[in-house]
């Protein structure tokens, strides 16, 4: 795992504990695109649009600086 690559796991292992989580950089290495697979009981009950929105509210300052995000 590279500095971006841990640096987005670590906050979304903190925001959303006890379930999967998956940080890929699939942009060849320039930290410019992740693929994200997360999983987590925060997400019961809410539809994919809201869980969507925790995730981009958790990596808020991170999305500024990158050019995609697959969630």
């Amino acid at each position: 795992m590279d500095s971006g690559e841990k640096g987005i796991y670590d906050k979304l292992r903190s925001a959303f504990p006890g379930g999967r989580l998956e940080v890929q950089d699939v942009s060849g290495g320039c930290g410019s695109f992740y693929a994200i697979l997360v999983s987590s009981p925060k997400f019961k009950g809410l539809s994919t649009v809201n869980q969507h929105k925790l995730v981009n509210e958790c990596l808020k300052e991170d999305i500024q600086s990158i050019h995609g995000l697959q969630v």
